[in-house]
């Protein structure tokens, strides 16, 4: 008793037990390691997917990783056609042939699995995978649609602005000259316009051409006393209902600004399509009379062109004049 009291006052005033076990002060302790086991491939899959950017990425890693860390001879992902009625190979690695797997993946698809021997981890580790592919599908989906609901409600309001801006002029002219019928055929067709204008989805593979829509501004116009120059050789990426509108307003108002030659050309460079409309008029400064043609507002047409996924910028020319340029980003999404 009188030895267990001397170790608990060594042992940091803990008292002991008459039948606890005596411990040497002088001992070195030596922490328990535990090991934990190496994460499966279920795991190093589920870790890729929720770390990638997007679902096509994710899947690009998994055929990666499935061929190589998962034996398979050969991965392949095959990927649906937006109707729905085949299937194209979107990435594959390996160079094995022989027995193939098809692993169902829902909207995302199929994967497939070629080799001679089977392996039993993929069995194990795709039934894990797939919930998880399908949910970020489905969150990308939905992020993807409130984006476009966005964009509606967005050129819904454009669409109210533009219809009160472009409809004053030929009522107003109706109601001072006398002709109501002349008024309203012509404020029925810009309803028509911006109507095809505010409906259209304008995709990545849309492609219009720039001539063919000047050329349409220019009927549009009429008569309207000035040269236009064109060099329109390009197909933009931009809804033909959209780029006849703004055309038609910037040719508008440069001869508004007493312009005798117009210039409308179109470039393309890597990253980005570009169409100029320069003149040779009194210019930004000139009292106004820029911004007083008979098409689109500028600060519309700015909100136009931005929804379009692009911008428009108005500089004054070195010598006289005014240049409105267009300018659409190659591979910008809308």
């Amino acid at each position: 008793m009188i030895a267990a009291t001397q170790h608990s006052t060594r042992l940091g005033q803990v008292p002991l037990s008459a039948g606890a076990l005596a411990l040497d002060p002088d001992a070195v302790v030596t922490p328990i390691r535990r090991e934990h086991p190496a994460p499966d491939l279920a795991d190093q899959l589920i870790l890729a997917v929720a770390t990638a950017d997007d679902v096509s990425s994710a899947l690009k890693q998994v055929v990666a990783m499935l061929h190589r860390a998962g034996g398979a001879e050969r991965v392949e992902w095959w990927r649906p056609e937006r109707d729905g009625s085949s299937m194209q190979l979107e990435t594959a690695d390996g160079t094995g042939h022989g027995r193939r797997a098809a692993f169902p993946l829902g909207p995302l698809g199929a994967l497939v699995v070629v080799g001679e021997r089977p392996v039993p981890e993929l069995a194990s580790a795709l039934p894990r995978l797939v919930p998880i592919l399908r949910r970020r599908w489905t969150d990308e989906q939905l992020a993807d649609h409130s984006g476009r609901l966005a964009r509606r409600v967005e050129s819904l309001e454009d669409f109210a602005a533009l219809v009160a801006h472009e409809l004053k002029s030929p009522l107003h002219a109706a109601l001072l000259g006398g002709d109501a019928e002349a008024g309203v055929e012509q404020a029925l067709e810009l309803v028509d316009s911006l109507l095809e204008v505010a409906r259209a989805e304008v995709a990545a593979e849309t492609r219009t051409s720039a001539a063919d829509c000047l050329a349409n501004a220019l009927k549009d116009l009429g008569p309207i006393g000035a040269r236009v120059v064109a060099d329109l050789p390009h197909r933009i990426p931009i809804s033909p209902a959209a780029l006849r509108l703004l055309m038609r307003n910037l040719v508008a108002n440069a001869v508004a600004a007493g312009s005798q030659t117009i210039h409308v050309r179109s470039t393309a460079s890597a990253d980005r399509w570009t169409i100029t409309v320069a003149d040779d008029g009194v210019g930004l400064d000139g009292g106004g009379h820029y911004t007083n043609g008979s098409g689109l507002g500028l600060n519309l047409c700015r909100r136009l062109a931005e929804r379009l996924g692009g911008e428009l910028e108005l500089e004054p020319r070195p010598d006289r004049g005014t240049r409105a340029t267009l300018m659409i980003a190659i591979g910008v999404e809308r």
